[in-house]
């Protein structure tokens, strides 16, 4: 196609996809992290990296800090310089994870002192919320048992509501709390926020300001996540996305490379829902760039969503759901998988240069020379990512 829609275009000119930080530090899995030359050896760093995937695709103007892998003496001059490259500060996200009084816990933990200890972690994320700017305070947690008899699951499920109800309290008026589900990995035998289910009834017993994130990567395989998708909309609690791919657990390869048509099915149903360029529900990247370069890796990924949302903008509705209502099961499905099969490629390239934006942002980038600068520049960069 060489040509799309100018109500489409419109559509288009307003998404957003905000980066993570983490994505551009080194990362890995339990076996090796391999270092990248150029690495950021500090979350400023970090940001002037992820300026340059918005430079070039004007995709990605939000930056997410991981607290504490980000922690800087002054938010205000982290928010300045975020500015000053272009883009803003956005997602707080938590981390109790990698502290050895996490072990068996710690929104959930037994002991009320480790509790209240991951708490007051919260609270430092809410005040640095209060400095960067930003809306949201995302929670991913890591918690769970390894073996049957473990651990009082009933008794996890209330300790972390009361947990969250603390948290939830402290939350500005203008503020968000978003939790993420997982369905394994640290943990083994039960996990304590494993499915959308768990994190939808976790979050509607606290309040408005509480959301559900889907990770499109956290779910068991064969799960039709474009329903769950559908789901949380109509029940008005889907946050946020952390896009990613996988092809057996949680491997936060770069969205769309496993299975592009998963990602036009779930884009569709945003679509379908409402959700899209919708304020209340945020599009982010969580990926590691374990064996490819960091910033192209990121340019890629967010070119992919774009690409697939530009087909599923394309999809006849009317003819759809016509055909749906008729009964018609091979035109409906036909109509679906025209618009998935369209070659948006080309006219993405034209859209782009008529905006001032390179083409083709992969090769601009390439032949800027900013990998090599960054590279000569930035000795001992050892900030953190996944698995690092």
């Amino acid at each position: 196609m060489s040509t799309l829609p100018s109500n489409l275009l419109d559509q288009l000119e307003l998404q957003s996809i905000e980066l993570p930080s983490w994505a551009f530090g080194n990362s890995g899995t339990r076996f090796k992290v391999f270092a990248t030359p150029g690495t950021p050896r500090d979350p400023y760093e970090k940001i002037a990296d992820a300026a340059q995937v918005h430079a070039y695709t004007a995709l990605a103007p939000t930056v997410a800090l991981h607290i504490p892998w980000d922690k800087v003496d002054s938010y205000d001059d982290l928010r300045k310089h975020a500015e000053d490259q272009g883009v803003a500060l956005g997602t707080i996200n938590s981390n109790t994870f990698q502290d050895d009084d996490y072990k068996f816990g710690a929104l959930t933990h037994e002991d009320a002192a480790v509790r209240q200890k991951a708490i007051d972690h919260h609270f430092e994320c809410i005040d640095i919320m209060h400095a960067t700017g930003s809306r949201d305070l995302k929670i991913w947690l890591a918690e769970g048992s390894n073996y049957p008899g473990q651990a009082d699951l009933r008794g996890r499920q209330d300790r972390l509501h009361e947990s969250l109800a603390t948290i939830y309290e402290r939350l500005g008026d203008e503020d968000r709390l978003v939790l993420e589900y997982k369905f394994f990995e640290p943990a083994f035998y039960h996990t304590d926020v494993p499915d959308w289910g768990t994190s939808y009834a976790q979050v509607a017993a606290l309040g408005d300001k509480a959301m559900v994130c889907l990770d499109t990567g956290h779910h068991a395989p064969g799960t039709n996540i474009e329903f769950i998708v559908m789901q949380l909309l109509r029940l008005g609690k889907l946050g946020s996305f952390d896009f990613n791919s996988r092809f057996y657990a949680d491997d936060d390869l770069i969205v769309g490379a496993a299975d592009p048509f998963q990602l036009f099915r779930i884009i569709f149903e945003v679509i379908r829902g409402g959700g899209f360029n919708h304020p209340d529900v945020a599009f982010m990247l969580d990926q590691c760039h374990n064996v490819e370069d960091k910033i192209p890796g990121q340019i890629r990924s967010v070119l992919n969503v774009q690409e697939m949302t530009a087909r599923a903008l394309l999809v006849d509705t009317d003819a759809l759901r016509a055909a749906q209502v008729a009964g018609d099961v091979l035109e409906a499905n036909r109509i679906f998988m025209d618009a998935f099969y369209t070659d948006v490629r080309p006219a993405l390239a034209e859209w782009r240069e008529s905006r001032g934006l390179p083409a083709d942002p992969m090769a601009a980038f390439a032949a800027s020379g900013y990998l090599a600068r960054i590279a000569a520049d930035r000795v001992g960069g050892v900030q953190a990512g996944w698995g690092a």
